[in-house]
């Protein structure tokens, strides 16, 4: 463990004291030119992102094309079920992360070990728990869906894997987020095309069974997916002890993995809001759903292919917030709190610039994309064009609240954004639909995207400018 540094010397004489800078470490992100460190941390992340989502596309593919419409609509159902649990332990992970960041901001190299050890324990436990409930209880939960007695036993194949394979995930995700944390975002890029590569090969040969490999259906689907998740997770190991990163446990530190009580109460207290957040947004993502089925078939399909095109619009933004909130973490840890305004600052601006110049692409050639998922011809093109013309815009002050979360969440502050999307979802976006749906009909819709967006940037400037988390900043790091 590194000592923190001495006090200058010209402190000692009476002068204005000089803040104590630390040597450089391997993922330091307390140090260096803002824009630059940013863009290189979040760039790797956003990759890995989209390589992800053309990864679920793909394998939808592949799942669609080998076996049929009803084993589509099987995944479909039992990806809801999953991501309502994924939430749970993403928030866990993304506190673990904070912790982690903090620590190796402050040189506590031990710390940041104990952090990472009790996280990783406690989520792998948390997993095999659920993994063992969700195999057991699988065919209620799909009957509490209403899945299609269609699909429902190739979901419930499918669904059962997936628990079962769960912890494979859950490593993934805990290696990736506390790699992170330690300022590596490249070794999770590397195993993430590690992943998306294995998984897209081995999908066809495990659903169709080719050579010696069992014919196994959509079930052969989630195999592959679990065995390209430990494909990442060995590539992730093997880089952690090879290189002998600042996060290996080895000897008597791997008693970290049991977890430690003071740890695993802030991973919980803030990992849990933090998962909450994910769970509220795709909340009000099924409300708004509901409320386009309406409108008719052709405004369904309208919106479902300008979702398409918004998850990848929104990317550029949760890579940013990513990187904002690891360097705002290390920030802290290194008591550097005036670096975090820069860091906040450039974050909105790199957001809106990314988020801003990719809107305005989506605008200028939207029927080409939106045919892409439509079809040229469809009568639901000019519906999408009209929503994206409307809506798209609003993913720009979006991805501000993401930023400005990042940062309050690198503070320990997650219960008032939290606060913030809950108004701004509820009786921000849908409270304005509401009040002018009998006199804009469907397009109220779509302005309701915008409005909520301009509540929440709106809440969250107060909450960011004037919470009452601003004043225990000092506080935000304790070894």
């Amino acid at each position: 463990m590194t000592e923190p540094a001495s006090p200058s010397i010209a402190a000692e004489v009476g002068a204005e004291p000089i803040p104590a800078r630390h040597p450089q470490l391997q993922g330091d992100l307390t140090q260096g030119p803002i824009l630059r460190t940013l863009l290189a941390f979040s760039v790797p992340t956003l990759i890995a992102n989209v390589l992800q989502t053309l990864n679920g596309s793909v394998n939808a593919i592949w799942v669609g094309r080998l076996i049929g419409e009803s084993a589509l609509a099987a995944t479909a159902n039992s990806n809801v079920i999953m991501f309502l649990l994924f939430a749970t332990v993403i928030g866990f992970a993304l506190a673990t992360t904070v912790r982690i960041g903090q620590h190796f901001g402050a040189r506590n190299i031990d710390a940041a070990r104990r952090s990472f050890g009790s996280g990783l324990g406690f989520c792998v436990v948390f997993s095999l728990a659920i993994g063992l409930a969700g195999w057991l209880s699988a065919p209620e939960l799909l009957h509490l869906m209403a899945t299609p007695d269609a699909s429902r036993i190739e979901a419930l194949a499918y669904l059962r894997v997936i628990f079962v394979t769960m912890p494979f995930a859950t490593l993934s995700i805990m290696l990736s987020m506390g790699l992170r944390g330690a300022g590596d975002s490249r070794t999770p890029l590397y195993a993430m095309i590690l992943t998306v590569v294995c998984d897209i090969a081995l999908n066809p040969l495990l659903i169709l069974g080719v050579g010696p490999l069992p014919r196994l259906g959509i079930a052969g689907s989630a195999i592959s997916t679990a065995l390209a998740n430990f494909a990442g997770v060995l590539l992730m190991l093997i880089v952690l002890y090879w290189k002998s990163l600042p996060l290996r446990l080895k000897g008597a530190e791997l008693a970290y993995l049991i977890p430690a009580r003071a740890e695993l109460l802030y991973v919980v207290t803030k990992g849990l809001p933090m998962g909450a957040q994910m769970l509220l947004v795709s909340s009000a993502q099924v409300v708004t759903i509901g409320l386009v089925n309406r409108e008719g078939l052709d405004t369904t399909a309208a919106f479902s292919a300008s979702l398409q095109l918004w998850s990848y619009l929104q990317m550029p933004a949760f890579a940013i917030a990513s990187g904002v909130s690891a360097m705002v973490a290390q920030a802290i840890g290194a008591q550097n709190h005036e670096r975090v305004g820069r860091v906040t600052l450039m974050g909105v601006a790199t957001n809106l610039v990314m988020t801003g110049t990719l809107a305005l692409l989506i605008i200028l050639f939207d029927r080409p994309l939106l045919g892409l998922f439509l079809g040229p011809a469809s009568n639901a093109i000019p519906i999408a064009a009209h929503i994206q013309l409307i809506c798209t815009w609003s993913f720009m002050l979006t991805g501000v609240i993401m930023v400005a979360t990042g940062t309050m969440r690198a503070y320990g502050a997650v219960v008032l954004p939290l606060l913030v999307l809950f108004v701004a979802f509820y009786p921000g976006r849908f409270g304005f639909y509401y009040a002018f749906y009998h006199v804009m009909g469907a397009e109220a819709l779509w302005w309701a995207f915008p409005f909520g967006s301009a509540v929440a940037v709106a809440l969250m400037w107060l909450a960011y400018t004037r919470g009452s988390w601003r004043k225990a900043r000092d506080k935000a790091y304790q070894a």
